[in-house]
């Protein structure tokens, strides 16, 4: 008979959240190419950031970005743009910018945006892209 108890108890603190547990009300927006760009269009305080390698960033990449790699040190980063900014993250795909959102989010960005599918989706649906060469800031 307690065996059973503690059973349902167990399965009912399985699939009712504690309460008193607040979950993360920081997040990001994940958006397809038109709304993405929509969305930055509309914000005053808008930093486009692209989290790729520089060797891709200078190859292509949207008019107006910041490189800022996420294999680098995004603590800078964090310490050094206004929290009040709303970020504007791509990369290739899309993976790398969701992490760096995730990361961004965690450290005090309300207002975060990933480029869902990356640069790739982005061109695909005929959005314009930078092709001039950069040099490195150094």
């Amino acid at each position: 008979m307690k065996t059973s108890f503690f059973i349902i108890i167990f399965i009912l603190g399985c699939y009712f959240p504690v309460a008193g547990q607040a979950q993360d009300s920081a997040t990001f927006k994940s958006l397809l190419p038109y709304d993405f760009h929509l969305a930055y269009l509309k914000e005053d305080k808008a930093v486009l950031i692209d989290v790729r390698e520089f060797f891709e960033f200078r190859s292509r990449r949207i008019k107006d970005a910041v490189n800022i790699p996420s294999s680098g040190n995004l603590d800078f980063a964090a310490d050094t743009i206004n929290k009040e900014s709303a970020l504007f993250l791509y990369c290739t795909t899309g993976y790398r910018s969701e992490k760096a959102a995730e990361y961004f989010c965690k450290n005090g960005f309300g207002k975060v945006f990933s480029l869902e599918g990356g640069i790739a989706a982005w061109k695909r649906d005929g959005f314009p892209v930078e092709k001039k060469r950069v040099k490195r800031h150094r």
